[in-house]
């Protein structure tokens, strides 16, 4: 079979299924209510980051112009990796150009031959791709089976061993149990590795599910975040020890061989941190819609932004997501393999920017389209 007689049998399965996915460019203005995108805070079009973001391209240029290892670390960086792990209560951070490289780099250069790595069974693709790489033995568990943790750990052969979980995960919006996890990794000589992606910015007035549970700072709890989300730019880092940060440095071969992150990305997700640490009322605000959210389409309350509805599949999870963009309502649909149960489903996504009109609009569109 050739490759084209092969790409044509691949799409025409996927366009059977309701599994074909598609570009669709969007203006930079738009009359939708954007309940699909990840600008929980409302930050991404705010005048204070995008004129940080402005002034960082006029005055540092496009690009980083190289790796960091070479001439791509400028100030902004240093400066935003300490404000990051002020804000987060970490002894160090280090910035990545993205959320998935942080992911990639955290995992593969941590871990080796002699380390067992126990993935949640909900965990993000950049993890389970991070996973594939590092050349470990891996055992995913059931989600949020923090028994099925220490089972694991306890018969292991290997002398170390890395346990990885989000603190609010991007499906189902539910909160990872971080305690019951970081007291069996301290138990079992492991170290938990937290995604926070869903949580900075939204959990613990801000500072994540791992400051709010004042785990922030553990020598065995690492921490990867993203800058795309709340932060409303771009990049990711990871927050940890000084040893950490300088063995990322040394050994993690997507922060080694990529370019640093773009000045403008790095100034703007600095602006954004500050105005967190300045208006905590941004936070509440997303929590608040992120509740009536919740309850107009009459499922639990989630930990942070992002929440889904099941759906019974992909044809009709597209209906409702067509219905829902003709009555002016931006959502997403999630349909296999992109969530982790296999259930198709619609993706809410609360942000500080929606006001009180839109929000009773939304609830109104939303209870009409569900099965």
């Amino acid at each position: 079979m050739t490759l084209h007689d092969w790409l044509t049998e691949q799409a025409a399965h996927r366009e059977s299924s309701g599994l074909t996915r598609k570009l669709v460019p969007r203006q930079p203005a738009t009359e939708l209510l954007d309940l699909a995108g990840n600008d929980y805070l409302g930050l991404m079009r705010d005048q204070r980051v995008t004129a940080a973001a402005a002034d960082a391209a006029l005055t540092w240029g496009a690009g980083a112009g190289a790796s960091r290892l070479v001439t791509g670390t400028i100030t902004l960086h240093a400066a935003l990796e300490s404000a990051l792990a002020d804000f987060t209560g970490q002894p160090a951070a280090l910035v990545f150009s993205t959320g998935y490289h942080a992911n990639l780099s955290a995992v593969t250069a941590l871990v080796d031959a002699d380390t067992l790595i126990v993935s949640d069974g909900h965990i993000h693709a950049s993890l389970v791709d991070a996973c594939r790489l590092a050349r470990a033995e891996v055992v995913v568990v059931e989600h949020n089976d923090v028994f099925a943790v220490q089972r694991t750990l306890a018969g292991r052969k290997q002398s170390r061993a890395m346990v990885l979980a989000e603190s609010i995960y991007s499906v189902l919006g539910d909160a990872s149990p971080l305690i019951e996890l970081a007291d069996t990794c301290h138990h079992h000589s492991a170290t938990l590795l937290v995604d926070e992606a869903h949580g900075i910015g939204v959990a613990g007035h801000g500072r994540g599910l791992v400051h709010e549970l004042g785990l922030a700072g553990r020598p065995d709890v690492i921490v990867t975040m993203t800058l795309s989300k709340a932060l409303g730019s771009q990049g990711g880092a990871v927050l940890a020890s000084d040893a950490v940060v300088q063995h990322l440095i040394n050994r993690a071969r997507p922060f080694i061989f990529d370019t640093g992150l773009a000045p403008a990305s790095t100034a703007a997700a600095l602006a954004a941190l500050r105005i967190i640490a300045a208006e905590p009322l941004l936070v509440d605000r997303v929590n608040h819609v992120a509740r009536a959210l919740a309850d107009a389409v009459d499922i639990d309350r989630p930990a942070g932004a992002v929440m889904s509805v099941p759906m019974p599949g992909p044809q009709e999870t597209l209906a409702a997501q067509a219905a829902c963009l003709d009555a002016g309502i931006r959502v997403g649909a999630f349909r296999p393999p992109s969530v982790p149960d296999g259930i198709s489903r619609l993706r809410l996504t609360a942000s500080a920017a929606v006001d009180d009109a839109s929000l009773d609009r939304a609830a109104h569109v939303l209870a009409s389209v569900m099965p």
